[in-house]
């Protein structure tokens, strides 16, 4: 390229002096004319912004050598009913995406643990990127995920069988280690100079077919897919057996690693999602290290702020994370979380999305005190909690709210088609709630708005209700007219809703 670049260099200047000469002629000849014609006005030219279609061949010469493929093979026979080769790899990427299985294709049945006798049968297709010149080389979780040996194949041919270093499913990010030196390693780039509408190209092996170079451009940044990676989104044609490779921008650097794609037929759409390189590279170094990642927890359960809900609490606009469930026991509980509570920063830094609290809590260190600030009942609150390591991941046990009415049943929410009944001591106990109020009935506004029987009601309006005394003092200075915000919890999960007065 820096010939060509010297090549058009020697030929413009080649072509100066004869410019120059018959400029001088020109002026010579119609110098009487010239006063005419400066006084004509000069339309303005419109500067372009396309200089034309990008050549890949340069890009493709220093990151290709450092593109392998990656083929898993398990011991075990698959029952799968195909045989090796394309019919596996489609029910690859089925299996990733979770798109149903179409006529002629059986899904693979239990895994079985492999004989030593057993032949190792192919079993699915993905690329990596050579990582350092060791032999390190990056992938995907998914792609490494339950294999039985893995045979790492490089541009010139050569193969070795890999060994697993880590995988993170949360990321699914994996590294690889084959007995190499001396090999190519990608160059690193810098995501946060990565932009909207800039050209990007991926190497791969899509159905097996290795070494296949696709382009396009990056069509958004930050794109939530998951709860601890904004993916960077793609027209980059994308297939079975591209996952793992390098997202590549014009600079011959590895901005990200193909992962995922958007289809509802089965075939790309146009729509891909790498998972940034700067994310990748640390969830690596933990593995490197130490074979697994360790992120932090505080053990609350997190929504979005709607709109309707920040301006009936007086948050403003919507921001922050929606705390609806503290875990017993948990950092959140000791610190003082509670449902309900809007956190609005957390170690200093603004949460301006229910998604941010999941990555800046994973990325801290357990161990570490954290300040975060919340937002209750109209009021910010500054708290101290000791983040914890965040566990495996298991479904909550949901407990039930007591079915057993309590005593004293109370007209003070009948304008909102609430019929409330005070919580015993054994029902709080149960809860583990130091009050509320729980819903003997929702009808009209109460149950349009979501509400049901056993609800338990904490606040209105901004204002706790520990019992229906307080409840009913908050019901009395309500504008019957206007909507009303509650917060209730459900099971162990606390959420606000809006209630609408029937007009």
């Amino acid at each position: 390229m820096n010939l060509i670049a010297e090549y058009r260099e020697v030929s413009v200047r080649k072509l100066m002096l004869p410019v120059a000469l018959l400029t001088f002629c020109a002026a010579s000849v119609f110098a009487p004319y010239a006063a005419q014609a400066q006084s004509a006005p000069v339309a303005p030219v419109a500067p372009t912004m396309v200089q034309g279609l990008p050549d890949f061949t340069g890009l493709v010469d220093l990151v290709g050598p450092s593109v392998v493929n990656i083929r898993t093979l398990e011991r075990a026979a698959p029952s799968t009913g195909v045989g090796p080769g394309t019919d596996e790899q489609m029910l690859e990427f089925f299996r990733r995406f979770g798109i149903p299985v179409p006529p002629g294709l059986t899904p693979p049945g239990p895994r079985q643990e492999p004989g030593p006798n057993e032949e190792a049968r192919p079993r699915g297709v993905g690329s990596g990127f050579i990582l350092s010149s060791d032999g390190l080389i990056m992938t995907n979780a998914h792609v490494v995920e339950g294999a039985d040996e893995l045979l790492v194949t490089l541009p010139d041919k050569r193969e070795f069988k890999g060994k697993i270093v880590g995988a993170d499913r949360r990321t699914d990010v994996a590294v690889v280690k084959i007995e190499a030196t001396g090999l190519p390693a990608v160059k690193i780039g810098d995501i946060n100079r990565l932009r909207v509408g800039e050209w990007v190209m991926a190497i791969g092996s899509p159905y097996g077919l290795e070494n296949t170079v696709t382009a396009g451009i990056v069509s958004a940044k930050k794109r939530d897919t998951g709860d601890f990676l904004p993916f960077i989104q793609t027209d980059v044609a994308i297939n079975p057996g591209n996952s793992g490779g390098p997202l590549i921008n014009m600079r011959g650097e590895v901005v990200g690693i193909n992962s995922q794609i958007y289809s509802r037929s089965g075939g790309f759409q146009g729509i891909s999602f790498a998972i940034p390189i700067d994310e990748a590279v640390s969830v690596s170094e933990q593995l490197r290290a130490t074979g697994k990642v360790t992120r932090g927890r505080i053990g609350v359960r997190i929504d979005q702020v709607s709109k309707e809900v920040a301006e009936s609490i007086g948050l403003g606009r919507p921001r922050g994370a929606l705390v609806r469930g503290v875990e017993p026991d948990s950092p959140a509980s000791q610190a003082g979380v509670e449902p309900g509570d809007i956190i609005l920063r957390f170690d200093g830094k603004e949460v301006e999305r229910s998604v941010d609290l999941p990555r800046m809590v994973g990325a801290t260190k357990p161990g570490s005190k954290s300040r975060i600030t919340v937002f209750r009942r109209g009021n910010r609150q500054e708290l101290t909690v000791t983040v914890a390591e965040l566990e495996p991941e298991r479904p909550p046990a949901l407990a039930e709210a007591p079915q057993t009415p309590g005593p004293g049943a109370s007209v003070a929410g009948e304008s909102l088609g609430l019929t409330l009944i005070e919580l015993t001591d054994a029902q709080k106990k149960e809860l583990k709630l130091q009050g509320g109020v729980r819903v003997a009935k929702a009808e009209g506004p109460a149950a349009r708005a979501g509400l049901r029987e056993d609800d338990v009601i904490l606040a209105i309006a901004n204002k706790e209700t520990a019992n229906l005394k307080q409840m009913e003092a908050a019901m009395a200075g309500l504008d019957k007219s206007r909507p009303v915000n509650v917060l209730f919890r459900r099971g162990e999960w606390a959420q606000y809703v809006v209630i609408r007065p029937q007009r």
